[in-house]
């Protein structure tokens, strides 16, 4: 009688923990939520501005959503194209559906080079997930309309075409991320001139972006008419020799890109060189989440940028996947990434308008989206939990 009454007692203890590990809900349970969350505030900014198709930011306690042509309007529906991927729920696939359908109208779109952020990160990952022939279709257009704005003589794609006062042609260190939908065009078609377009941007950002220390510039200015690089400024940085936060990770992500592409050496031993400067700066934070620039004289009383955190994580556990004899030492730098993002800067359910993560910092000289939620910081989070759980299926 007394072992029935402890075995009860016994049984009852593991209900009691299994029904609270049931109530309490997962770190993807939580996102999913909170982006339920955010589809509500999404209704109620297209309810007043239809044209707006994706959310970019917050000011103050107001959403800001942006039309197709702007270059975050395809990372919200990445989110949802992830959301599937980690779920196989069938609910994410429908709205990652609705969200990437309004950016068809920017394969066209030949006025900017972030083709790969807009199309790439919506159509692409539709197109792995899906092989809906539309998607690829798509994508191919894009592809083909971002190597128009390639120069031959400089060996890049153009940036932007605005502030021609102040760069004749202007190259920016984020436009290397636009290279993955050009290799994807490549391995697609064999049409050689996606791909040659993209190494020669790879190779010649490499000779003009970095510093010796393997830092980089935000922006090149380049003469048209010679090919050389004759400015070498920032626009989002502290200054000109300073090293702005996102765009050291731009930098780290994309050559761990490059040489997933193309499996050349060079690309990895630039990726490593940024990771080292990263890693290794003086002014890096112990959770590893970087001030919005390496060099701010007001550090450590100035802004973080969660997003160039999140960018980092990604690109790490892509390096672990690259370099065997230092997987362990990437994979540990990622996850402390990944834990700092979620001890520290998660956004609680029903805030930040249904943003996952907080304290991004977006163009700071311009005093503009500072310590704020951002679209892409959410992106490459979901992007590194994927990355992360894949690794634990190898």
């Amino acid at each position: 009688m007394k072992s029935s009454i402890i075995a009860f007692f016994c049984l009852l203890t593991v209900l009691s923990f299994d029904i609270i590990a049931q109530k309490k809900p997962s770190k993807i349970g939580e996102i999913a939520a909170q982006l339920d969350y955010a589809f509500d505030e999404i209704a109620k900014v297209k309810a007043i501005n239809p044209k707006a198709v994706s959310p970019r930011s917050t000011k103050g306690d107001t959403l800001l959503m942006v039309p197709s042509k702007d270059w975050t309007s395809g990372f919200f529906a990445g989110d949802l194209w992830y959301m599937y991927e980690l779920t196989k729920d069938e609910k994410w696939l429908v709205k990652a559906k609705e969200f990437t359908a309004p950016l068809e109208r920017e394969k066209t779109n030949g006025t900017t080079h972030d083709m790969g952020f807009k199309m790439y990160c919506s159509f692409g990952n539709g197109y792995r997930l899906t092989k809906d022939p539309k998607y690829r279709d798509i994508l191919l257009e894009a592809a083909r309309t971002l190597t128009t704005r390639f120069n031959p003589t400089i060996g890049c794609i153009k940036s932007w075409d605005h502030h021609n006062d102040v760069w004749p042609f202007p190259v920016i260190i984020d436009n290397m991320m636009n290279l993955e939908l050009l290799f994807w065009a490549f391995k697609e078609t064999k049409d050689s001139l996606f791909y040659k377009v993209a190494i020669s941007h790879a190779n010649t950002t490499m000779k003009n972006h970095f510093r010796a220390d393997y830092s980089s510039y935000h922006v090149i200015g380049y003469d048209v008419k010679t090919g050389k690089a004759i400015q070498k400024n920032t626009h989002q940085g502290y200054n000109d020799a300073s090293a702005w936060a996102r765009g050291q990770s731009w930098g780290l992500y994309s050559y761990a890109m490059c040489f997933r592409e193309t499996g050349d050496a060079k690309y990895l031993n630039q990726a490593e060189n940024i990771a080292q400067f990263i890693l290794k700066h003086p002014n890096l934070p112990e959770d590893l989440v970087p001030y919005w620039d390496y060099n701010a004289p007001t550090i450590p009383n100035t802004p973080r940028d969660v997003s160039a955190a999140s960018i980092m994580a990604s690109a790490f556990y892509e390096l672990s996947t690259q370099v065997p004899a230092k997987a362990k030492f990437y994979k540990q730098t990622a996850d402390k990434l990944m834990e700092s993002l979620s001890a520290k800067y998660r956004a609680g359910l029903k805030t930040n308008k249904g943003f996952l993560l907080t304290s991004s910092t977006g163009n700071l000289p311009a005093n503009s989206e500072i310590n704020v939620p951002m679209v892409y910081a959410d992106y490459y989070y979901l992007e590194a939990l994927l990355r992360k759980r894949n690794l634990k299926k190898q």
